[in-house]
């Protein structure tokens, strides 16, 4: 659907992105750091700011804002509509207790992923993940699973506009090299990261499709590092992960 400018509520529009400028990463934001990522003027980003802190979806301690519990509403309301949440919620707490791992499934949203449904064993990494988690795609597992489904050109596109950066020694940052790396986890059909989101942490993570085979999502396991290497993790965890993507095949639209 093609909105037209005058149809367009630009106020809404300033203060979502507002809102989309918190991330774990960057919980706590001044009026200056919220701007610059929102890409607003400085006094607009103001008012967003003190008008979402008087709504009570902001807390404001005289120089820094955090979002509140509050602004849960808004994404847990809309999960709550989709039926994949509701579909691979069972099957991910089956597989996390029988694997004694962490288990996530993950949509793509531009240049990230965005968890809906997680079943959780133990904290591998520093950040807490739940449904409505984002992180970047190039360097997720679920995320270049979720880009191999793409065509080469819109893989490429996605990845010149990713701020791609080293978030450990690990991590892939050359655009050939990972859209090389995309190409082989489209060919083998499952992606392996090797420390590259965080140190200490490795994931596989397999393609979800729908009844007509198109990729809906994806399907990881996050395993700590000491657990072992990389071929030894996909050699115990992907004939579970492949069952569970079986099986899923003829649920999901």
């Amino acid at each position: 659907m093609i909105v037209k400018g005058r149809d367009m509520m630009g106020g809404l529009a300033k203060g979502l992105s507002i809102i989309e400028a918190f991330s774990a990463e960057r919980p706590r934001l001044s009026i200056s750091e919220a701007a610059d990522i929102a890409e607003l003027d400085r006094a607009t980003a103001r008012r967003c700011l003190l008008t979402l802190a008087e709504l009570g979806y902001a807390a404001y301690d005289g120089k820094f804002f955090t979002v509140t519990p509050k602004v849960l509403r808004l994404g847990t309301a809309c999960l709550a509509t989709m039926p994949l949440p509701r579909i691979v919620q069972p099957f991910l707490d089956q597989m996390s207790e029988n694997i004694g791992q962490s288990t996530s499934v993950s949509i793509l949203d531009d240049i990230e992923i965005v968890y809906v449904a997680r079943a959780a064993q133990r904290r591998v990494m520093s950040i807490a993940l739940m449904p409505g988690s984002r992180l970047p795609a190039y360097c997720t597992s679920m995320g270049r699973v979720l880009l191999s489904s793409l065509t080469v050109e819109d893989r490429r596109v996605l990845l010149e506009r990713s701020a791609i950066t080293a978030r450990t020694p690990m991590t892939l940052t050359d655009i050939d090299a990972l859209l090389a790396e995309i190409e082989e986890t489209a060919a083998r059909g499952y992606a392996m990261i090797d420390q590259e989101v965080e140190v200490g942490l490795r994931s596989l993570a397999v393609p979800l499709r729908n009844v007509r085979g198109k990729t809906v999502a994806a399907l990881n396991v996050g395993v700590a590092a000491s657990a072992g290497s990389m071929q030894e993790l996909v050699e115990r965890y992907l004939p579970t992960l492949t069952a569970v993507q079986m099986e899923l095949k003829g649920l999901l639209v």
